[in-house]
């Protein structure tokens, strides 16, 4: 097997991955609060507490979007959680299927985006919504299964905490600073690609994440099964 084609170290590979999702959820999470009347489809904090606020009648903000994007996000998450709960952690077929079924998800719903569904009633708009929360529903729980330490993909206040507390100046000795960074980056940037696809039109961005979480699943894929072959060719050797 050609050099260039052997699989990085498994860990490296999958704090890539998961950093490439960590992207597109800022991506989704801007179409989502911009483009689907101020609702995050993948940061769960910000939907409970425009909740909190929407209920005591603040600046008109919404209630049931949030509230629906809530209960997909958990069904995602229990499906997923149902779904590896034999599963070891690390790279799995099931882990290809569910980052795969999150791209299908995300990509179907594009194609009725760009078809106009959220314009013809304020359900239709909802049901995109929950449709777009439970697909991070289901990469949530996957990055959780794959424990990549700091990289959940939909949220940075704890990556932001690490990121602090470890540091010289909280007494810390740094470690993993550079991964915790790179994770707030990708999704500030991710927020601000999603911004600029809007300009366009609202199922831009939810094409490209779809597109990334499939060409995520892929390269995961190949990297699993590259691995699997290198560990039969050595035990053939050792035998």
């Amino acid at each position: 097997m050609p050099n260039a084609l052997k699989p990085r170290d498994p860990a490296r590979t999958h704090l890539i991955l998961m950093l490439v999702l960590t992207f597109s959820t800022g991506i989704i999470d801007a179409v989502g609060y911009l483009g689907l009347d101020r609702v995050f489809t993948g940061n769960m904090t910000g939907n409970v507490v425009i909740l909190g606020m929407a209920l005591m009648g603040a600046d008109g903000l919404p209630v049931l979007g949030p509230l629906i994007a809530l209960v997909g996000f958990v069904l995602g998450a229990a499906i997923a959680g149902r779904v590896l709960k034999s599963e070891a952690a690390g790279w799995s077929r099931r882990t290809t299927a569910l980052i795969a079924a999150v791209g299908i998800c995300l990509t179907l719903t594009s194609l009725a985006l760009f078809a106009g569904v959220q314009n013809v009633s304020e359900s239709a708009a909802l049901s995109v919504t929950g449709f777009i929360a439970a697909a991070m529903g289901l990469q949530a729980a996957t990055a959780r299964h794959l424990a990549v330490k700091d990289v959940t993909t939909v949220v940075v206040t704890s990556t932001l905490t690490g990121l602090a507390a470890d540091s010289p100046l909280g007494g810390g000795s740094g470690k993993h600073w550079e991964r915790r960074l790179l994770a707030v980056a990708l999704i500030l940037i991710g927020a601000a690609a999603g911004a600029g696809f809007l300009q366009v039109h609202i199922g831009l961005g939810v094409l490209f994440t779809g597109v990334l979480a499939i060409g995520v699943s892929l390269f995961g894929e190949r990297s699993r099964q590259q691995e699997k072959n290198e560990d039969v060719e050595e035990m053939a050797q050792a035998n």
